[in-house]
């Protein structure tokens, strides 16, 4: 079995649309939804704030390496950029981390590196994260910690930051990890 994590954004465009259209996608290996977030933009790009999400995914036929592709499938078919790193994007989907059969996946390859080497310093992505599983933990150079953890680590204005939108469309679907 390859459960993943992929924390989806947007700032462009019917982002809400673009979120779901992810959600859609991957609908029949939802384990775990979180609401939609509104976070302001990470790094030294002036734009627009973005709408977040996770999603917890399982498929036993599918790797990490597979979840990744999907991800790049999806951002193409949104018309994604890459012009400018940490600029504004119809749609961004990483894989934050992915397990095989319970056992957490390393990879340093630099296509593919696992877990995410800085999701344990995004509030845009932990906190959507501990919406949709509570129960998560994170490898991170410092071993596995609870996610809960990561977030209170986090500088109180990051934290704030990350502000639960009322989407009722989004949250009818929302379902919890199993």
């Amino acid at each position: 079995m390859s459960r993943a994590v992929l924390s989806i954004g947007s700032n462009m465009g019917d982002r809400l649309e673009l979120l779901a259209s992810v959600r859609e996608h991957v609908a029949e290996h939802l384990v775990a939804v979180s609401a939609v977030f509104s976070t302001p933009p990470w790094g030294p790009v002036a734009q627009d704030d973005f709408d977040n999400a996770v999603l917890v995914v399982d498929d036993p036929d599918r790797s990490p390496v597979d979840w990744l592709e999907t991800g790049f499938a999806l951002e193409r078919a949104a018309q994604r950029s890459r012009e400018t790193r940490w600029g504004p994007r119809t749609l961004d989907v990483d894989l934050v981390t992915a397990s095989i059969d319970g056992q957490v996946a390393v990879s340093d390859d630099p296509v593919l590196t696992l877990p995410h080497p800085r999701a344990h310093l995004r509030a845009f992505v932990l906190i959507p994260w501990l919406d949709a599983d509570p129960g998560a933990t994170l490898r991170t150079p410092d071993g596995d910690r609870p996610v809960t953890e990561l977030v209170d680590a986090l500088d109180p204005a990051e934290r704030d930051g990350v502000r639960r939108r009322d989407v009722e469309q989004w949250s009818t679907t929302a379902r919890g990890v199993s």
